[in-house]
């Protein structure tokens, strides 16, 4: 029984709490199981930590692979998997530790899934170890509930189905996989505040915001460039082709309408627009950039419906990163070197200006209405 019960009961026996008051508070405290409770001081340290325990047994490893058995090395494999696992579980009074270990058992095992197709030689299929190493990872989140197994569950299962396309259809289909990873970024982002069906805790919540944030712009930039040099409607074949995208149009979609529920209509339009995505950069010319332009006019749209300054900051960088990127390759060579520098310094300067002035005057009118 968790420390809280006892005195909850009583508050509510007495009177003072609500039993709707109560179940919400359970609830909350619940979804809170497994987050680490401590300053960003020692999550910094235990996430460092973490990193550089898994980097030095790598290296370790790698220093010593050659003069080691398959048995050996099949057993040290085990043992890395495993021992992170069980030292997480003895850590579990500290729920941050305890956090960090089992997220290095879930790293350790996808080396593990690779590395022992390589002792084994089994047969070549790189996407089909992301695969295992994807369900490990939500393994771990259905029995651990802590969100470094979710988000590496949520980063593997977009990267997994992306792969899969990619080694079936060939570089032909990477427009596919791209307007894939854009849209499970764009519905990772949209999955704060809370709201929709499904049960996912807070600390899940923002991890999902920092992943889809940190690969919104990455993932759109690939699409365009992609399609510059690979695109092939009939990549994979057709009947597999038709089976890609409604995987990569639904998919996203269904996970945003999960975690926010109505709120998950601004991914209806993004949605349309992102599927005719790779045709339209196909078209060559401006359409590449204006199309960027219309995902982040419909980034900013959805921060200013939600008032989710996230939204806003990524709408304005993805619209600054399109303008530059136009200078450089439709302005910039047709311009003198002196003409084409002071041409750069005025659109960083006063570009620059103005996006900043009217990304405050945006955010502004959060705090105006106390949101």
């Amino acid at each position: 029984m968790s420390s809280w019960e006892p005195a909850l009961r009583r508050w509510t026996d007495a009177g003072l709490v609500d039993a709707d008051a109560a179940g919400k508070i359970r609830r909350w405290e619940r979804d809170r199981v497994g987050e680490p409770n401590v300053r960003w001081p020692a999550r910094l340290a235990l996430a460092v930590g973490g990193l550089m325990v898994g980097a030095g047994i790598l290296l370790f490893v790698a220093a010593h692979w050659d003069a080691l058995s398959p048995g050996w090395r099949f057993g040290l494999i085990l043992l890395l998997v495993g021992g992170f696992h069980l030292a997480g579980g003895a850590a579990a009074t500290t729920p941050a530790l305890a956090a960090a270990l089992h997220a290095c058992g879930t790293v350790a095992l996808g080396a593990g899934i690779f590395l022992t197709g390589q002792i084994f030689h089994l047969q070549e299929h790189w996407s089909g170890g992301l695969l295992l190493w994807a369900v490990g990872a939500w393994a771990g989140w259905a029995v651990l509930r802590q969100w470094p197994q979710g988000a590496l569950a949520a980063v593997l299962t977009p990267a997994w189905l992306a792969g899969e396309w990619i080694a079936r259809s060939g570089n032909l289909g990477a427009g596919v996989a791209g307007a894939g990873l854009v849209l499970f970024a764009a519905a990772y982002v949209g999955a704060e505040p809370d709201g929709g069906p499904a049960a996912v805790p807070r600390s899940m919540r923002r991890a999902l915001v920092w992943i889809g944030g940190v690969a919104l712009i990455p993932a759109a930039l690939w699409l365009v460039s992609a399609e510059w040099w690979a695109y092939s409607p009939g990549a994979g074949g057709w009947a597999p082709g038709l089976l890609a995208w409604a995987l990569v149009l639904g998919l996203p979609l269904g996970i945003s309408v999960a975690l926010r529920g109505s709120g998950a209509l601004p991914m209806v339009p993004i949605t349309v627009w992102v599927a005719i995505g790779p045709w339209a950069i196909h078209q060559r010319g401006p359409a590449p950039h204006l199309w960027a332009v219309g995902l982040a006019g419909f980034l900013l749209w959805w921060g200013l419906r939600d008032r989710r300054s996230t939204l806003v900051n990524l709408g304005v960088a993805g619209f600054a990163l399109t303008m530059l990127i136009f200078y450089f390759s439709d302005v910039m060579d047709r311009l003198g070197r002196s003409a084409s520098l002071v041409g750069m310094g005025l659109l960083l300067l006063g570009g620059g200006y103005l996006l900043e002035r009217a990304r405050r005057r945006l955010l502004g009118r959060f705090e105006e209405s106390g949101t």
